[in-house]
């Protein structure tokens, strides 16, 4: 759902903030696209449902009812398969949550980023904190332990002290998932020109790094598992979904500017591909009503890719790239024939940045943290070998 009320001061994703949306039409384009890459794909089971945007949570429950009975139609959606919604607190009323519910969704993730509301004017968020701590204990009543937070660190200006201070709040109202992300200044943003031209300071990366540290460490000793980069659950709260693509499982994407990596099985296909469609709703639209779908680029991943992604993706959880997921994209080539040979990633492991065993290949605790600078030598081995 690519469309939003207002476009935040940091937001580079394919969000459009349009006078009027023609909700009928778009459902009727999601459904379609949806029915026909689940054809393509010849897909037998679903195991989840992310419905992000833009502000999924300004489309009416109507919408989302019908995605998924198409989905149904067309695949195996179990019972128990996760529905996930993303929320904005300013359309999350507790009417609007039930009748999200009541179409099929069953896990809410909510846009907080902040609970201080400085901070969420810089950021150009439309609504308070008190509206972001009203939406999450409205969404806890309807979604209990299924209900996720994110939050924004390393903000223009904000200090370690503000931050372990949002930490302490963000746990007396969280659920029992949270994902947390620094912020990234992306080109074109009116956040990064503002810091650009010096309006707002600059965050030390030293600085950046201790807030990431604070928080990983205040969670742990909350109960929560640092189960990936940036997202953190307790009592078994891990998001299947996202799992789904750090584990290198296939997945379609619907929509404008959606992403999808899949086997074309209805087209003879064999090999996996990345698909992505097209970013503009309105030529998605024509391509939809008029082929079926708005695949605007597609291409076909190397068995070196797909173990690129495999590799790039499955490090960021604390589990790693397990043997069994590797011998699924390389059957000739172990992990041990890779890694366990002398080059970077033993070097790694020395180091105390990585570790190879009978489980797999994983960060440890403390590489975890610095993932981005051991990918480029892990890359360069993986395509040595």
């Amino acid at each position: 759902w690519p469309y939003c009320r207002k476009r935040c001061s940091y937001c580079s994703f394919n969000t459009f903030v349009v006078p009027a949306v023609d909700e009928p039409a778009v459902r009727a384009c999601l459904v379609r696209e949806a029915q026909t890459l689940l054809r393509l794909s010849r897909v037998h089971s679903v195991t989840s449902v992310f419905f992000g945007g833009g502000t999924p949570s300004l489309a009416s429950p109507g919408t989302v009812a019908a995605v998924l009975e198409a989905v149904a139609g067309a695949a195996h959606l179990p019972a128990g398969a996760e529905v996930t919604l993303e929320a904005n607190p300013s359309s999350t009323t507790a009417s609007r949550l039930a009748g999200f519910r009541a179409a099929g969704v069953n896990r809410l993730s909510i846009g907080v980023q902040s609970l201080d509301d400085a901070e969420l004017r810089m950021l150009g968020r439309e609504h308070t904190a008190a509206e972001a701590r009203k939406a999450v204990e409205a969404a806890r009543g309807l979604f209990p332990g299924r209900t996720s937070i994110d939050l924004l660190f390393g903000l223009p200006g904000q200090s370690r002290d503000a931050w372990a201070q949002r930490l302490e709040e963000a746990l007396r109202l969280c659920d029992d998932h949270i994902s947390l992300y620094q912020l990234t200044l992306e080109r074109g943003t009116v956040l990064a020109a503002q810091v650009r031209r010096g309006a707002l300071p600059t965050p030390p990366q030293d600085l950046l790094a201790d807030m990431y540290q604070t928080a990983r460490n205040v969670l742990v000793a909350a109960g929560f598992r640092h189960y990936e980069v940036s997202n953190f659950a307790r009592k078994g709260a891990l998001s299947t979904h996202n799992l789904s693509y750090w584990w290198a499982d296939e997945y379609i994407g619907v929509g404008p500017g959606a992403h999808g990596r899949f086997v074309l099985r209805a087209e003879g296909g064999s090999s996996r591909e990345a698909r992505v469609q097209s970013l503009e709703p309105v030529a998605w639209m024509r391509e939809v009503q008029s082929q079926g779908h708005g695949t605007r680029r597609r291409a076909v991943l190397s068995p070196l890719q797909q173990l690129e992604e495999l590799l790039t993706l499955g490090l960021r959880t604390d589990e790693g790239v397990t043997h069994e997921r590797w011998g699924r994209f390389s059957p000739q080539l172990s992990l041990q024939a890779v890694f366990g040979e002398p080059g970077e990633a033993r070097t790694l492991q020395h180091e105390g940045w990585l570790v190879l065993d009978s489980g797999g290949l994983r960060c440890t605790w403390a590489g975890l943290a610095v993932l981005d600078s051991l990918l480029p030598e892990l890359l360069w081995q993986l395509q040595r070998a």
